[in-house]
């Protein structure tokens, strides 16, 4: 395969391999036919990562990672953006619930992760008030520049350094984040393919469900059978039995768990507990992130929002190729739609040169829909300036509007 050759500004050469263009393998969608975002952003707090859920106590809660001199930390957002009264900034705001619900030094003592900063908030639910949150162990990639290899070893995780999530975990909270029990599940809940953990929403306290008792989740992996957090190649999706009244004890039991593996001949979905069985439900080759998907309940449809990391001539290259901050130079945004969880997916917006210097992990957050579902607020994080909790206005056109 084609290596493209890259030097650093501090003169070490840092090169990456040819993929070919980064081009959406996707058709454009026939139902969402035009989108347009605002053209400002708004930000408040500090970090990245991102992920939320809409409590039932009306606010929306999230976690940021590598903030306020912490690896992880976790946060209520009060109020909206009023795309309904035209009061972006002033009408919402972040308060920190909780500065540190896991100490790094406790759990980050496997050697292939990153002892101070490896944790990372990965999803979050509120299922009628009780906060499942998914955590993940994570590195910041193998490069032989980083690590002291020699070129002559170069193998292509070398070759192409993404960070690496190790393993990953459920922790629940009966407070809204004040305190957390960490014990929930074990710290090997989820591996390999299923190191990151991103549920489905579906509104305030999950309370717009499709309605087959079931809580849906999806994983990004690889085709090296590992989890990354930039530049994947696939989405698995998982399922859990949501038990009576929705209390969810299942969702801690990794045996409850199971995973797409397909449809049969009557268009039935096919599910596995072996998630060595799992199939791609989204495909993006070296281009798939640690996406989130929300349900647009008044459009009837699953939104996807997808990033990846690329150079200056739309090939991927993940944030961590090069020397941090030249690196972080631009990704691409790809928005989806589709009319099931496991898809099919139709791409309805594209941006080859997304964020100020690469933005990243974008999500919908289901409170933040309005206008019958024409109007969704985006949440995102990226580097330098747009290293926040960002918000940017998209309104859509669906077919026969």
């Amino acid at each position: 395969m084609k290596i493209i050759e890259w030097t650093a500004k501090n003169g070490k050469r840092v090169d990456y391999y040819d993929y070919g263009k980064a081009i959406p393998p996707y058709p454009k969608s026939e139902y969402i036919i035009d989108a347009q975002f605002e053209k400002y952003r708004y930000h408040q707090g500090v970090g990245d990562m991102w992920p939320l859920t809409w409590g039932m106590d009306d606010n929306i809660y999230t976690a940021g990672g590598d903030n306020r001199s912490n690896a992880m930390n976790f946060w209520r957002v009060k109020g909206e953006p009023g795309a309904w009264r035209g009061i972006y900034q002033d009408g919402w705001a972040l308060d920190c619930i909780n500065e540190l619900p896991l100490d790094p030094i406790e759990y980050c003592k496997d050697p292939r992760v990153h002892r101070t900063m490896g944790l990372k908030p990965a999803g979050l639910l509120d299922i009628r008030g009780t906060l499942f949150f998914a955590v993940s162990c994570q590195n910041y990639g193998v490069s032989a520049d980083k690590y002291g290899y020699d070129i002559s070893n170069y193998t292509e995780e070398h070759f192409f350094n993404r960070q690496t999530n190790i393993n990953g975990w459920i922790i629940v909270s009966r407070d809204y984040g004040k305190t957390w029990q960490k014990d929930a599940t074990p710290m090997d809940f989820f591996t390999g393919r299923l190191a990151s953990c991103h549920f489905l929403q579906f509104g305030k306290g999950y309370k717009d469900t499709r309605g087959d008792g079931y809580v849906y989740a999806y994983f990004n992996a690889s085709d090296e059978s590992k989890s990354y957090w930039e530049n994947g190649d696939y989405m698995l999706l998982g399922r859990v039995p949501a038990g009576h009244w929705f209390i969810c004890l299942e969702m801690l039991n990794r045996q409850s768990w199971e995973f797409y593996i397909g449809m049969d001949e009557n268009n039935n979905t096919i599910w596995s507990k072996d998630d060595n069985e799992a199939i791609p439900v989204f495909r993006y080759n070296k281009m798939t992130g640690e996406n989130h998907v929300s349900y647009n309940k008044d459009i009837k449809r699953y939104i996807l929002g997808n990033y990846g990391f690329v150079d200056e001539e739309v090939r991927p290259r993940p944030n961590h190729q090069g020397i941090w901050p030249e690196s972080a130079l631009r990704s691409q945004l790809t928005l989806y739609e589709a009319p099931e969880p496991w898809g099919p997916w139709s791409l309805f917006y594209q941006d080859d040169n997304w964020g100020t210097y690469g933005n990243y992990q974008p999500s919908f957050p289901t409170k933040w829909m309005y206008n019958n579902g024409r109007t969704m607020w985006m949440v995102s994080s990226g580097t330098f300036d747009d290293y926040n909790f960002c918000v940017q206005r998209l309104d859509i056109k669906v077919k026969d509007d």
